[in-house]
């Protein structure tokens, strides 16, 4: 068979783990791959010293990639990245990985491409063999690039199209080679996502095009919807082109990275078939998918809203705050619960003088009872647990939404349309104007200088989630400009870990 098959798992499944997997599972995976007809692996970044956190395979130190070279049969591809990488940092990033990998892929915004050509130039003269990961194929037609592909000749030994929103067909592809194939004379590869599930059969375009090399990871991990499953291509070119595949090895490494799948989830959904279809960043979509509390209603309405080149899908009348004594924020933390009883004496002799605002609908079940004004802030997904946790609003309860514009555009329940109100906007920070944490303190700053706070509790020591490390940072940073803006510390009835809050006991104030 022409075709070359180059796995990139370790390089494109990174965008989930930060770069960072397990040996034992490397090792399992080499060992596999060494008896499976894959040419090129491809194990991830050399990158410069970085703000963000990436492991072991957003830098490939010279040891990792020693063990890799003294394990693997295969050919080892590294990537740079062109927009972060200048002709005189190659002494730095690949002088000390010279014999170790084999080839250095680029990826490449077509934009700057003649930059590009620079720069692959210098690593050609280092010896590597040069791979053009050249993004954002399904915009190449509008962009006029097609007129640049001369430069090619003589540089790359390999010049990949890839399908980065995950969005063209196979007509897109054989297309593409053919004008590819007129304009330059070096091998081409293809390199799809899976937004549309069509990773398979534009691959198989590209096979039948007699594409140069072909990309797919281990049970198709990648960024954003992921790529082409190796174990399905191999599967398909066994069965079609009779290639000779050890089914027990490539069982043993899916086997290896199932728990990975089982923890990160990665594939396509609503958001990402959206992005797909319609070119948007798969980075944006992975973010609101991966990261934050987000409802596939609100990732699919800001979609919508982007396609239709609208701001926001609804706007609601602004609130006009009322004065209060006392103001209470109630978060999602368990104390919410714990000091029920104590909470509901505290607000039952404050009541003539005091509202409440419920950050998140998580407890609010427990004070449905209590006959004061009640503010419940909807963002991502507070609008099905105001739904199941509370129901009908009383007389005196409102929704307040984030300042228009909103990041995810608007959802909110028919029931509530009458009851609702957004912020005029947010005056203590410009950060995570989408939190529910900012959206219930700046409702409370307009209504009261006297603000507690309950079940704000924080996540204890040990291990946290990517969402509940990344809650808790968000939280803290938003304290701390709060904090700033009332140039005092908001105070915690309830126990809590945010050590941005004063924590005063709750039984103090009950007679």
């Amino acid at each position: 068979m022409k075709t070359k098959i180059l796995d990139c798992t370790l390089r494109d499944g990174g965008y989930y783990t930060n770069w960072d997997f397990d040996h034992q599972i490397v090792d399992t995976y080499l060992d596999a791959v060494n008896k499976l007809p894959i040419d090129y692996i491809e194990v991830g970044y050399r990158n410069l010293p970085s703000e963000e956190y990436m492991g072991e395979y957003g830098y490939c130190p010279v040891y990792v990639l020693k063990h890799i070279r003294e394990t693997t049969t295969k050919k080892v591809a590294v990537m740079l990245n062109e927009k972060s990488t200048q002709p005189s940092d190659l002494d730095k990033l690949l002088s000390p990985i010279v014999g170790l990998a084999d080839m250095i892929r680029i990826a490449i915004n077509p934009s700057n491409f003649d930059r590009a050509i620079i720069l692959a130039k210098a690593v050609k003269s280092m010896g590597f063999e040069v791979g053009f990961n050249t993004m954002y194929m399904s915009k190449w037609k509008d962009m006029n690039f097609y007129d640049e592909l001369y430069k090619l000749d003589g540089v790359a030994d390999l010049f990949c199209m890839v399908d980065s929103f995950g969005g063209v067909s196979p007509h897109d592809v054989k297309e593409t080679i053919d004008i590819i194939r007129n304009a330059v004379n070096c091998p081409i590869g293809f390199h799809g996502h899976n937004n549309l599930e069509m990773g398979l059969v534009n691959t198989i375009a590209a096979i039948e095009k007699e594409c140069d090399f072909v990309d797919a990871t281990i049970l198709g991990m990648g960024r954003g919807a992921g790529n082409l499953k190796m174990e399905l291509l191999l599967t398909y070119m066994n069965k079609n082109y009779n290639l000779d595949v050890d089914f027990n090895m490539l069982g043993n490494v899916i086997s290896a990275f199932t728990p990975l799948y089982n923890k990160y989830q990665w594939g396509t959904n609503l958001p990402y078939m959206l992005a797909g279809a319609n070119s948007f960043p798969q980075k944006e979509v992975m973010s609101m998918v991966t990261n934050r509390v987000y409802s596939f209603n609100s990732i699919v309405r800001s979609l919508e809203n982007r396609k239709s080149n609208i701001e926001d899908n609804a706007k609601f009348p602004v609130l006009e705050a009322k004065h209060y004594d006392n103001v209470i924020i109630i978060g999602g933390g368990a104390m919410a619960y714990e000091h029920l009883q104590g909470i509901k004496v505290f607000i039952n002799q404050h009541k003539n003088h005091c509202a409440l605002i419920f950050a998140t609908c998580r407890n609010a079940m427990y004070y449905t009872d209590i006959d004061v004004d009640k503010y419940f802030c909807l963002v991502g997904n507070e609008v099905k647990r105001l739904k199941s946790n509370v129901g009908i609003l009383g007389k005196n309860d409102k929704c307040i939404l984030p300042p228009y514009p909103r990041v995810l555009g608007t959802d909110v329940y028919d029931e509530y349309a009458s009851k609702t109100y957004e912020l005029q906007k947010n005056e203590f920070t410009e950060e995570y104007q989408d939190s529910c944490t900012t959206v219930a303190l700046q409702t409370a700053m307009n209504m009261s200088d006297k603000i507690f706070i309950i079940g704000y509790d924080g996540y204890p020591n040990g291990y946290l989630s990517d969402k509940e490390r990344e809650l808790t940072l968000e939280n803290r940073k938003i304290f701390l400009c709060a904090e700033k803006f009332l140039s005092h510390k908001l105070v915690s009835l309830t126990p809590t870990l945010y050590n941005e809050l004063k924590t005063k006991s709750l039984y103090q104030y009950i007679e």
